[in-house]
């Protein structure tokens, strides 16, 4: 069974990326899954409007990804980019795309509720998402509650286009950790690039610090009880420990005696220990990028390899014939 997830490039990877999808990921692949991973470098361009910052970030999130335990040995793994025929699918999926399933697109709606300016790479974003998944015949997507829409899109269109031409395309589905799938950020919305609102990764220790003490938290006494279940750092904190570290840490709000500064030097000291021996990771590839484009030239081969045996049979059933 195949199983495809993407990041975008257009910012630090965050703890939101790692608990929603990265975490799966490397679990997949501890199971022997057969595992694509790629650096969804177009989809960034519908926020990314600097070529060398793109640039920059598409290696970082290699970097990053390699860090965290990504093997290319063991998983497909390139840039978005590398295979051009996600854009001839996209093209020719937009054909099999109603315009109302687009307008009902929540994340489409929310960035635009949000200021985000009305362009059609934004409002296209499902299809070119679609593509991604469809082109490769992954089996499952990780995704967050949030991203669901967006499997289900890629499976109406299959649908339609299946409808038209055969069962050529495989019909894709989710794969959720329900107790992780949506992660809040340090204003209690999702924790997003867009909204501003994240706990970098790779940050250094002053960043990171400055990071989590912007989380927003109730005011009350030192010496008062505090309440652990709508706490957002606890909420983040928990993502960390397991069953018996969080009951210690609830007993600890519950007593009273420390206030929301300690909790956050606490999930500062989680984050930093957890993180330590992929940050080292992630030095090593930032300064050698020879060995970034060796990983990521040898994935784009194997990878363009599974994407042609899907587009010649869609050219030769659409007329695509030269």
């Amino acid at each position: 069974m195949r199983t495809l997830t993407g990041l975008q490039p257009s910012g630090k990877l965050h703890i939101g990326n790692y608990f929603a999808s990265i975490k799966q990921m490397l679990q997949a692949q501890n199971r022997g899954e057969e595992l694509f991973i790629f650096i969804a470098n177009y989809h960034a361009l519908t926020s990314v409007n600097d070529g060398n910052k793109l640039k920059n970030a598409t290696y970082e999130a290699a970097a990053a990804f390699l860090a965290l335990g990504i093997d290319p040995d063991k998983s497909t793994f390139w840039v978005q980019s590398d295979v051009k025929e996600v854009l001839e699918l996209y093209w020719i999926l937009s054909g099999y795309t109603p315009m109302g399933l687009l307008e009902r697109s929540h994340a489409y709606k929310d960035k635009v509720a949000k200021g985000f300016e009305t362009k059609h790479d934004l409002f296209s974003y499902p299809v070119l998402m679609a593509a991604d998944i469809l082109l490769y015949s992954a089996n499952f997507v990780p995704v967050g509650k949030d991203q669901i829409q967006h499997v289900e899109i890629a499976r109406d269109i299959a649908l339609k286009f299946n409808n038209a031409y055969g069962e050529i395309l495989t019909m894709p589905e989710t794969r959720i950790d329900e107790n992780v799938a949506t992660i809040s950020g340090t204003d209690g919305a999702k924790m997003s690039k867009s909204y501003s609102n994240t706990i970098d990764i790779f940050s250094d220790a002053k960043t990171l610090k400055k990071q989590i003490s912007s989380i927003k938290t109730s005011s009350e006494p030192l010496e008062a009880p505090k309440e652990w279940k709508d706490c957002n750092v606890y909420n983040i904190a928990k993502l960390f420990l397991n069953e018996e570290k969080q009951k210690n840490l609830q007993l600890r709000y519950e007593k009273g005696g420390e206030g929301h500064g300690h909790f956050k030097a606490y999930l500062n000291e989680l984050i930093w220990d957890y993180f330590k021996e992929a940050r080292d990771k992630f030095e090593y590839y930032i300064n050698n990028k020879n060995k970034l484009d060796e990983i990521l030239d040898i994935g784009a081969k194997k990878a363009r390899k599974e994407a042609l045996n899907l587009i010649e049979k869609i050219r030769k059933a659409t007329g695509i014939y030269r």
